[in-house]
Order: structure tokens, then C-alpha cells, then sequence
């Protein structure tokens, strides 16, 4: 196809927009890619500002939605709710929610997803990430590879400081790095005290956090807080020199163990997704971006397991050699984990109680979930979290206990 035809289609493209509803004040300086179905993007109240580029069969832009404000914006390939609000960078394989939002300077790729009302300042780094609801990041920050949780509302929630990072990367060379703050089970009841990452610091993974943490300003936290409530001060590190052994795991239990921790927070994610999140189709939410979720979810489980698949083939001497085949026969195997049928079915029949009663409003059904019911549905998801756990346990002996 020639340069001019693809300009053709281009401009035919903005023209087609244009004339369904969407806002595009320089619509000159708009390229939407031929592969674009504007059947996907809503024409009412979405804006388009200047010097953005639209790329992706699979793109979708819904209602009020507002893109490049403050700056060009390029998405690929990216599910975009109703009223988010991306106002300047590069957004790939993403998912946002509704009332979502990043500022100008962003650099969001794939596996990332944003829940209602998430959202960053300026110049943040994202990749395979997950903020639950209200979770809000400050400016200058990279934060890949991370699933937080924690808060109740937008003046209550859980928030990362200004120029901290999630050191996700090892001196030898591997990413078997995720960093789970909050978990899944309680996580979505959008009831749990939220965690507070002090600006200038940093998060070396993979760390888990619980909630109610809080780290103190300039601090880097290179072990786990399972006790909830606790506030995290660290101070200057001691000074060492003392030889480097590359591929030497000092550590290599407590990386499985996060790492298995996580891919099962992920596992019971996707129960939820599946179970209760469909229960939300409406126009704020249709079929289109639920599928976006599911996507997402997949591409964040694949990377979990190709990235520990890489540490645990790197230390052929170790457990983890041996009994990786098995472990993950057995991750593979539960990637759809219902859990507990009675459990669960109890749970949805509350939340469409509620929904008949309120409508689809997501998280207003789920405030109003009662503690009781609440406890029920967490019971649900912990028990899938539980039963990969102890399903990867129950593959070793004493001596090689994986996971607590």
C-alpha cells in the first residue's frame, strides 16, 4: 500500500470520527491507523487532541474519555473506559476503567491495568502493573511490575510518593521481581487500610506488603511486612565491598515463594474477573472491556510464569531445577481455579441482590456488600490463593517447603 493511500485512509479515518461525534480540535494533526475500527471509539463526549495517534484493531475508546490534553498521546492496542482521562504519552496493551487517569509524560505498556479511579501524575513508568480502585501514583516514578491494593475512596487511599521506583531487575538478570502490596482476596472489597510508599524511595522486588504499611520518605524496603499497620523506616544501608558471584541466588526461596504468592493472587484475580466483574456489563462497562480484563490478566500470568521459569532454570544444582517441570504443570493446570463453588455461588447471589436493587455502579455494589457477605467472598478467592499454594508445597518434602 502506498505512503499516500495510508494518508488517504488516515484522514478518510478522522473524517469517519469526526462526523460520529468525537472532538478533534486539529483533526489535521490526528494519524489513526488503518487497522482502527471506529466502530470501537464513542462518539459521545470523547476528545482527541492534537498530535495524537491511534494504533490497534483492538483498541477501544469509550464515553467522555479525553485524550491528550496536555500532550500528544499514542495508544496501541489499549482498552480505554468511560471519562478516563490520559492527558500526554505512550499507552500499549493497557486497560483503564472508568474515571481512571495519567498525566503527561507517561510510558504505560503491556499487562497493565488501571481499576475506577486509579491513576498517575506526570512521568510515570507502568508494565505489567495493577492498581486496584483509588490507588494514585505521584510524578517521576517507575513502578513495573507491581500489584497494589488498599483504600476505601479517592480520600482514602492507598498512594506511591513522588520519584520512587519498584527495583524490579537483578544483578543477575533475571525479573522474577513482582512486588504484591495488599493482596487480591481482601483487596476487592475495597475495605482494607491503604499502604503508603514514601516519595524518594524504593521497593526492591519481589517484596510483599501488607496493608496499612506504611514507608517512611527516602526509605528502600528490601524485605517482606506481613503484619499489617506497621510503619517502615529505613535509614542509610551500611557500606560493603566484597565480591560478586554472578548467578549465585542467596535467597532463592523467598523469590519462589513471593513468586508463587503472586501468580496465585493473579489466578484468584481472574476468578474475580470472570465471576463477579461480568455481573457488571452495562454501557460504563460492556463485553469489549471485560475482555480487555481477561487479556490482561493472561498477559500478566505469562509473564509471572516465563520470567520464574528463567530464575528456576538458572540454578540447575537447586530444588527448583528438579521440580520446576512440575510446578509448572501445576500453575498451568489452575490458571482457571474457581475455587470453592458453594462459597463463591453464595457471594454472586449477594451481589445481584444488590444490583437489582442499585444497578451496576461497580463500586458502589461492592461498599455495599455487607461484612458477612464480604467475608464470604473473601473466603472464596483466599481459598484458591491457598490451594495453589499448598498444591506447589505438596510437590516438595520438608526440606524443600516453597511456600508458607
Amino acid at each position: 500500500m502506498s505512503e499516500e493511500h495510508v494518508k488517504g485512509r488516515t484522514s478518510e479515518l478522522v473524517k469517519k470520527l469526526l462526523e460520529k461525534g468525537v472532538r478533534i480540535p486539529n483533526p489535521e494533526t490526528v494519524d489513526i491507523g488503518k487497522e482502527v475500527d471506529i466502530n470501537r471509539i464513542s462518539g459521545n463526549g470523547v476528545v482527541i487532541y492534537a498530535g495524537c495517534k491511534i494504533f490497534g484493531k483492538s483498541t477501544l475508546i469509550l464515553q467522555n474519555s479525553k485524550i491528550g490534553f496536555e500532550g500528544p498521546v499514542t495508544l496501541d492496542n489499549c482498552f480505554i473506559g468511560p471519562s478516563v482521562d490520559l492527558k500526554g504519552g505512550f499507552f500499549k496493551k493497557t486497560v483503564f476503567l472508568k474515571n481512571s487517569s495519567m498525566g503527561s509524560g507517561a510510558h504505560v505498556r503491556e499487562g497493565t491495568i488501571l481499576e475506577e479511579e486509579a491513576g498517575g501524575a506526570h512521568t510515570v513508568g507502568l508494565k505489567q502493573t495493577i492498581l486496584f480502585p483509588f490507588v494514585t501514583l505521584g510524578s517521576l516514578i517507575n513502578f513495573c511490575d507491581c500489584f497494589m491494593s488498599g483504600g476505601t475512596s479517592r480520600k482514602d487511599h492507598s498512594e506511591v510518593g513522588s520519584s520512587y521506583i519498584h527495583f524490579n531487575y537483578t544483578p543477575n538478570q533475571d525479573k522474577a521481581t513482582p512486588s504484591l502490596i495488599g493482596d487480591v482476596p481482601r483487596g476487592v472489597m475495597l475495605d482494607q487500610r491503604p499502604v503508603f510508599l514514601g516519595g524518594q524511595g524504593g521497593l526492591v522486588g519481589p517484596c510483599r506488603l501488607a496493608f496499612g504499611t506504611v514507608i517512611s520518605a527516602g526509605s528502600i524496603c528490601r524485605k517482606d511486612e506481613i503484619r499489617e499497620n506497621r510503619l517502615i523506616i529505613q535509614g542509610a544501608g551500611r557500606s560493603g565491598n566484597i565480591p560478586f558471584s554472578p548467578g549465585r541466588y542467596q535467597n532463592s526461596k523467598r523469590i519462589l515463594q513471593n513468586n508463587i504468592i503472586y501468580i496465585a493472587n493473579l489466578i484468584a484475580l481472574r476468578a474475580w474477573y470472570l465471576h463477579v466483574r461480568s455481573m457488571f456489563v452495562s454501557d460504563d462497562f460492556p463485553d469489549t472491556l471485560l475482555t480487555g480484563l481477561k487479556k490482561n490478566i493472561g498477559l500478566a500470568l505469562n509473564e509471572r510464569m516465563k520470567r520464574l521459569k528463567e530464575v528456576c532454570l538458572k540454578i540447575p544444582k537447586s530444588d527448583f531445577y528438579i521440580l520446576w517441570p512440575k510446578i509448572e504443570k501445576l500453575l498451568d493446570n489452575e490458571k482457571y481455579h474457581k475455587g470453592d463453588a458453594a462459597l463463591r455461588d453464595n457471594f454472586l447471589e449477594k451481589i445481584y441482590s444488590i444490583i437489582s436493587q442499585t444497578g451496576k455502579d461497580y463500586i458502589s455494589v461492592i461498599k455495599n456488600i455487607g461484612s458477612g457477605d464480604k467475608a464470604k467472598g473473601t473466603a472464596w478467592l483466599q481459598g484458591i490463593v491457598d490451594n495453589i499454594i499448598f498444591g506447589v508445597n505438596a510437590l516438595g518434602t520438608e526440606k524443600t517447603l516453597y511456600v508458607f
